[in-house]
């Protein structure tokens, strides 16, 4: 009798359990479909006991999304509190990614990492301002040189510098040379580009002012822009709010700040002037004889302007001398006016 009735309990029990198979397979039909991937060879799908056991992992699968969810929406908003700066609680990030904010990816250690860095105590700027350059842009600047006979790698004196000008301006689109203003201007592009007086320029020096020059006639301004680091637009972003009132600032502070961006060097050349008498004796009558008169005249004091210009235009009008003031020299490879 004991027997029967262990049977008989047997048969419920299984057709109980059917009958919650079947439903759950009616409730299926209506759900996406989930491929089931790297069974382990003897499992119990497709009996009645595999049935089962799928039918308490999708319970548990389905019971730990909430709180998964739950988790992840608390750490996010504990982390966005700590970079606003509301302060949170220890106990607010439990869980194992507590330490690691939202959406980043822990950096990885190289295998050589251990190796002593090449890191010397002289700065070693590398020629930056003609890596600016495009290829076309360095091939057309290249073709200037040998148009004009200008030997790479060689220092230039004054004479050579000025021949060069005008064989530049030759080469463009006017058929003269350069005026008598235009020479005065290149003999002090000159003088600022030797703070030393040693008589001549460096080829790195006169390589980085034909390039700006290049890129400032090629390039509209806006292209100048995305040219600039993140430390120059900050520099350029304090300088205007502290010369500035506002959202705007004077025409003759937005001149001052063009010279701003070489003071940095005025320790190490403290003779960077308009001068050029170091290259020798000069007459009045020569273009760089007229330095001094025309610098004098250029910074007599004018009568008070009322143009005031905003944030992107003092940007447009400074992108040129910011990108200028890159290179470890004390030579100003890209003069002011004024």
């Amino acid at each position: 009798m004991g027997v029967l009735m262990s049977k008989r309990q047997t048969v419920e029990q299984v057709q109980k359990v059917s009958l919650a198979v079947s439903a759950f397979k009616d409730g299926l039909r209506d759900r996406p479909s989930i491929r089931r991937t790297g069974e382990v060879p003897g499992s119990r799908r497709g009996t009645v006991e595999g049935s089962v056991q799928e039918v308490q992992e999708e319970k548990e699968a389905e019971a730990s999304i909430p709180a998964l969810q739950e988790e992840s929406s608390a750490n996010r908003a504990a982390w966005e509190r700590l970079r606003d700066g509301r302060g949170v609680e220890p106990e607010e990030f439990d869980g194992t990614n507590r330490f690691t904010p939202p959406a980043f990816i822990r950096p990885t250690r190289k295998l050589d990492d251990d190796k002593t860095p090449d890191i010397c105590l002289e700065p070693r700027e590398p020629d930056n301002l003609n890596l600016l350059l495009t290829e076309e842009e360095m091939y057309s600047l290249t073709e200037t040189f040998q148009q004009c006979k200008v030997i790479p790698d060689c220092s230039l004196t004054l004479e050579d510098f000025l021949r060069y000008r005008h064989q530049a301006a030759k080469r463009g689109e006017s058929d003269r040379a350069l005026s008598e203003e235009q020479e005065e201007q290149a003999a002090r592009q000159f003088a600022a580009l030797d703070p030393e007086h040693r008589g001549h320029i460096e080829w790195p020096d006169f390589l980085s002012h034909e390039s700006l020059l290049l890129l400032q006639q090629l390039r509209p301004q806006n292209s100048l822009l995305r040219l600039l680091t993140v430390k120059e637009r900050e520099r350029a972003r304090a300088t205007f709010l502290a010369r500035g009132s506002g959202s705007s600032i004077s025409e003759a502070e937005c001149r001052r700040a063009q010279h701003s961006w070489f003071c940095k060097r005025l320790a190490e050349a403290p003779s960077c002037s308009v001068s050029v008498s170091h290259v020798g004796p000069i007459a009045d009558s020569s273009p760089a004889g007229s330095i001094g008169k025309s610098q004098d005249k250029a910074m007599l004091p004018t009568e008070p302007e009322s143009r005031f210009v905003d944030w992107p235009t003092f940007l447009q009008e400074n992108v040129v001398y910011i990108l200028a003031a890159r290179p470890n020299s004390a030579a100003i490879h890209l003069k002011p006016p004024g």
